[in-house]
């Protein structure tokens, strides 16, 4: 949210439809009292459906053994909750025909009413999500005030839901697959999970082939006739989603919905795209980047510049095509950032995710705290400037990981040997590779991470050997959240980054500062100010060892683990 009002970037009256209105605060207020309560899953981070598939699908596996579901049931029951989510439209036809099925089991009566009671829930999450989204076509339509206009879209090829199409046939297979085969698994509890967990997965193809083929028949419905638009104001987020905010909101304090777009290339020829790097999530988003013009390193350190500061893109004019809702497809003609250049038109690659007043106060509190933790940041900066001027160049300064990363690495420990012990059969050794793959990549630098500044930079020790950045190469450096980050101009380098569990609330109430936030004032202070810097050149053993022969007395250990105890 900004505070200093600007003026938007102002899109050509010529791409602007005849008669088009602004979709100005009172009119959007009725749009947004349409959303559903606040207890619905309205609008979920994609970071959250990835969490909500597995969990399902663990519940799913659990559901046969512990209630005597068979094991298509078990799965349908677990996929309510992913439909839930991402399809509404799926769990408000299936769930009520579940609840039959399921009390009509053998299976214990606490079993039958508590599952029961739980379909029930969702299928009236899915009803309420639904009912509010022709509540908000009706008010988006009165705003629109009966003014249409034909899509900006010319003879460019729909694409929308292909990458999706070709995606869902891969879980398809593979949970046929484990259905397949779920008579030979060799111990009782695989021969009773397998089959569910199968089913849950061939349930999560057909989703994902169903969540292309509705995002492309929504899609097409934009250009079958006129469509109503509207005048709004839009700016790319810090997710690179398009965020649409009201006509007159010029200070961008309330934002309506979210949605992921694309800029439409009519030049696209109708086929495979082998070029185009796309990426779909459950809830049918597309991502697509094109590679027929190369963007200069102005605007990728543009863009790099703003992501590492979390500052969203400019304030601009628009015109949204088609009746926004929870899960609609648009198209929007955006003014151009450069002078002189003609409107934008972008696509949606994902469904319209509405804001509710509920994520919008959480947004602002985290914004708030955000300002309040740069200020503090950058005071720590020039105070340990000042303090490192006055006390003289050092040679060499190194600093490692400490009680924090071993304090997270135990707990984490813990966890794990809960949830394997807790575990048995097949799935006792998948659970046991995927931790142990994981815990190799990732433990060895939460451990044994070092970070060593010398006259030249900044030297890193990492799985597979040390890495540097020379001072002038540094883009970013920031502890935020439980994360410290430093990251490079050279793409070759990227980032480098580690994460520690922290309550800043507490670090704040005691007056602490936590080592993360020590070590980036100075590095950032060495960064700005070339007095600062340590006057030597370090040699190797100062910068750390390569920490693969850490990552492999892991594994060998975990794998000692999984197979022996």
């Amino acid at each position: 949210m900004s505070t200093h009002p600007r003026q938007p970037l102002a899109l050509p009256a010529s791409a602007i439809p005849d008669g088009c209105l602004p979709w100005d605060r009172e009119q959007t207020r009725r749009w947004i009292g349409a959303l559903p309560p606040r207890y619905t899953p309205l609008r979920l981070r994609a970071s959250a459906v990835v969490a909500v598939v597995p969990a399902a699908g663990v519940f799913a596996g659990a559901l046969t053994p512990l209630a005597g579901l068979p094991g298509w049931v078990a799965a349908f029951v677990a996929l309510q909750i992913v439909w839930a989510v991402v399809r509404p439209e799926a769990a408000r036809l299936t769930a009520p025909a579940l609840v039959v099925v399921v009390l009509f089991q053998e299976v214990a009566l606490a079993w039958a009413v508590g599952l029961a009671v739980v379909l029930a829930l969702l299928w009236l999450s899915a009803v309420l999500r639904l009912l509010a989204r022709g509540r908000q076509r009706v008010a988006a339509g009165a705003a629109a005030g009966g003014v249409t206009s034909a899509l900006p879209v010319g003879d460019a090829p729909l694409r929308r839901g292909k990458f999706l199409a070709r995606l869902g046939v891969v879980p398809l297979v593979a949970g046929a697959v484990l259905v397949a085969t779920s008579g030979g698994w060799e111990l009782a509890d695989d021969r009773q999970s397998t089959p569910a967990v199968g089913w849950f997965v061939v349930g999560l193809g057909v989703t994902v082939l169903a969540s292309a083929a509705l995002g492309r028949w929504r899609a097409a419905g934009l250009r079958r006739e006129p469509v109503p638009v509207l005048r709004v104001l839009m700016r790319v987020n810090t997710d690179v989603d398009a965020e649409v905010y009201a006509a007159d909101d010029l200070e961008a304090v309330r934002p309506l919905f979210a949605v992921a777009t694309s800029e439409l290339d009519e030049d696209d020829e109708d086929d495979d795209d082998e070029h185009d790097d796309e990426h779909e999530d459950e809830d049918g988003d597309d991502r697509e980047v094109e590679d027929h013009d190369e963007p200069d390193d102005a605007e990728v350190r543009d863009l790099l510049d703003r992501l590492d500061t979390d500052e969203p893109g400019p304030l601009r004019e628009a015109v949204l095509h088609g009746l926004p809702y929870d899960g609609a497809e648009v198209v929007l003609v955006i003014a151009a950032t450069e002078p002189g250049e003609p409107a934008v038109v972008e696509w949606s690659t994902g469904p319209v995710r509405p804001f509710s007043e509920g994520a919008v106060r959480r947004r602002l509190a985290r914004e708030k705290r955000a300002v309040a933790d740069e200020a503090r940041q950058r005071g720590a900066a020039e105070d340990v400037a000042g303090r490192l001027r006055g006390q003289g160049h050092v040679e060499v300064r190194r600093w490692r990981a400490g009680w924090p990363d071993w304090l997270s690495a135990a707990i984490g420990a813990v966890w794990v040997g809960v949830l394997f012990v807790t575990d048995g059969g097949l799935w006792r050794y998948v659970l046991g590779a995927l931790l142990g793959l994981g815990m190799a990549l990732l433990v060895p630098r939460q451990l044994a991470w070092s970070v060593t500044a010398d006259r030249e930079g900044l030297w890193f020790n990492g799985l597979r050997g040390i890495r540097h950045i020379a001072w002038d190469e540094v883009r970013i450096v920031e502890s935020k959240g439980p994360e410290l980050r430093i990251g490079s101009r050279r793409s070759v380098f990227g980032e480098w980054s580690v994460d520690t569990l922290r309550w800043r609330w507490l670090e704040r109430k005691a007056g602490l500062v936590h080592p993360y936030d020590r070590l980036a004032a100075e590095v950032t202070a060495m960064w700005r100010d070339p007095d600062t810097r340590p006057a030597a050149v370090s040699d190797e053993r100062r910068r750390g060892r390569p920490l693969w022969p850490l990552a492999v007395l892991i594994a060998l250990g975990w794998t000692a683990l999984v197979l022996w105890v």
